[in-house]
Formats: C-alpha cells, sequence, structure tokens
C-alpha cells in the first residue's frame, strides 16, 4: 500500500523518472520557462525551488551538490539565478495553466520563475 506517498510516479521507473525530471530541471533552469503537463509541472516545482535555495548559500557544498544532479552549464545559470533571489524568503516559480493538448487532450501547465 502507499499510505502517505507524496511523491509522482509519472507512470515510470524509478530511473526513467529520475531521468526526466532532472532533464525538465535543467531545461527550465537554462531557459527559465517551460511548456508541460500540469503533473509534471507541479512535480518539477518542488525540486527546482529547493536548488534554488540551496544555491543562495553560494558555498562549495552547495555547488558540489547541485553538480551531482545538474550539469556545469546548468548550475552557473543557478547561481545568477540565486542572486536575484537573494531576498526572496521562497516561491520562485510561478505555474500558469494552459488549455489541454489537442492530440490526448492532456492539461498542459507553464512554468516560469517570478520576477
Amino acid at each position: 500500500m502507499r499510505h502517505q506517498s507524496n511523491k509522482k510516479i509519472l507512470s515510470l521507473r524509478y530511473d526513467q523518472r529520475r531521468s526526466l525530471l532532472k532533464s525538465l530541471a535543467q531545461s527550465l533552469i537554462l531557459h527559465e520557462k517551460l511548456t508541460t503537463t500540469e503533473t509534471k509541472a507541479k512535480t518539477i516545482k518542488p525540486i527546482v525551488e529547493k536548488m534554488i535555495t540551496r544555491a543562495k548559500k553560494q558555498d562549495i557544498s552547495a555547488i558540489r551538490l547541485l553538480r551531482r544532479s545538474l550539469s556545469e552549464v546548468a548550475v552557473k545559470k543557478l547561481m545568477k539565478l540565486a542572486q536575484r533571489y537573494a531576498l526572496r524568503p521562497g516561491g520562485y516559480l510561478h505555474l500558469v495553466k494552459l488549455p489541454s493538448r489537442l492530440q490526448d487532450a492532456a492539461p498542459q501547465a507553464l512554468i516560469t520563475f517570478t520576477e
């Protein structure tokens, strides 16, 4: 039974899900916006917000922890984003619902960084 499990499975195995979330996080950080399904957007939002909070510390241990899950280019971009949100206590991302996709009627969402 899956009592009190808050993770979204996304109908994927663990390694596939981890790879998908890593690539979504990198795309969001590099392009600063991402259009995807609502479920994936809601899943990636707390992950990226925790990464930004960790990057705000600007120390070597935070950089090493971020390098484990992101590419070098994404880490550098994330450090610049962290400086932009230095005084903000949280809520770095904004989720906007979009019309459903025509092919399969999947609910879409746009996830962007707040200003």
